[in-house]
């Protein structure tokens, strides 16, 4: 896997490759492998069959808008240059990433299985385990603070001892590429281009860092307050929760961009349809202004964009609007979601 997520790509990461099954070492004991009781927060529906009465979707308008980084901060591995004039449609996204509430309504309509079920593991935050220890397998090489974690899956996203309706505003996690594109098939909706996810995230700001300006704690008019589920602390073993969040938050916590969509830095990484190449804005440079980009027809991974709560500046800054990353299809973790797109 690749980009600010995974062992392999030049910089520490934060989500992980599916792991092969069985593990060729179990480590039942490690540093810290008391469980870890972490509230999850959120409320439960009463009703989880029935789909919410309002609309999640905000309209974005069409326009041009300059793609990638125009500081020069990112990683080369993760291709964020050149800067490069993309025309987008308008369309209809979602404004929120999709929540454990409304996966468990896709979950009880359709019976499907999501690929951390089928694989019977899944990848969760060290300091947010909730699992016996026979449930802990390894620590994952390269990324010790990636707990491998039997039973954790979108239903119990800290491990088996924990339970989706304990945080149902939350983002869904331990989805797949493969489980959101099943989820959009039952949904009537599709995944958002990569073009599309940083021309909504940007809401209207252009060429600015984060989506409410170029300053993390300072706002436009130079408020000081955080913005974004992001870690502050000693990472990775000291959160000091000043923005009041250990993992994710809620889907509405802190406010929208400009285009009403919340949480397009940090909380959790989402998926985009395309196939990840780090040379493809190379390719786009050279076409000028490219109309609604679909991304390479191949890659090493799909992509992802956000950020999510375990980015920090000591080792990674893909928090920001022109970061990119990517993984395998079928990979998934406690850091991973998605939005939607209207068709």
């Amino acid at each position: 896997m690749a980009g600010c997520c995974s062992p392999g790509a030049g910089a520490e990461e934060h989500s992980l490759p599916r792991l092969p099954l069985p593990l060729a070492e179990v480590e039942r004991r490690a540093d810290a492998t008391t469980a870890v009781e972490v509230s999850l927060g959120g409320t439960p529906s009463a009703d989880r069959s029935v789909r919410a009465a309002q609309p999640n979707d905000v309209q974005v308008p069409g326009g041009v808008f300059t793609m990638g980084d125009p500081f020069d901060e990112g990683y080369d591995a993760d291709g964020e240059s050149p800067v490069h004039q993309v025309r987008v449609s308008p369309f209809r996204i979602s404004a929120t990433t999709v929540t454990n509430q409304e996966f468990a309504e896709f979950i009880d309509a359709t019976g499907h299985r999501t690929e951390s079920e089928v694989f019977g593991t899944s990848a969760v935050f060290h300091l947010a385990v909730t699992a016996d220890h026979k449930d802990i397998l390894n620590r994952v090489n390269n990324v010790p603070w990636w707990l491998n974690v039997r039973g954790a899956d979108w239903a119990h996203p800290a491990g088996p001892l924990s339970h989706w309706s304990d945080a149902a505003d939350h983002p869904v996690t331990h989805v797949s590429h493969n489980d959101a594109l099943a989820y959009c098939a039952w949904a009537g909706r599709r995944l958002p281009t990569e073009a599309e996810w940083e021309y909504a995230a940007r809401g209207g700001l252009s060429g600015q860092r984060y989506p409410w300006g170029n300053e993390l704690l300072n706002d436009a008019a130079g408020t000081a307050a955080h913005h974004c589920n992001i870690w502050q602390g000693d990472f990775p073993v000291r959160n000091d929760l000043d923005d009041g969040y250990l993992t994710t938050a809620p889907v509405r916590s802190f406010a929208p961009n400009g285009y009403g969509l919340y949480q397009t830095s940090g909380n959790v990484w989402e998926w985009c349809s395309d196939w990840f190449l780090p040379k493809y804005y190379k390719t786009c440079l050279a076409q000028g202004t490219v109309e609604d980009p679909q991304g390479p027809t191949i890659g090493r991974g799909r992509v992802m964009r956000g950020g999510s709560y375990l980015c920090h500046d000591s080792y990674c800054n893909r928090y920001r609007l022109a970061a990119r990353s990517s993984n395998t299809p079928d990979s998934a973790s406690a850091n991973l979601g998605f939005r939607t797109v209207a068709l």
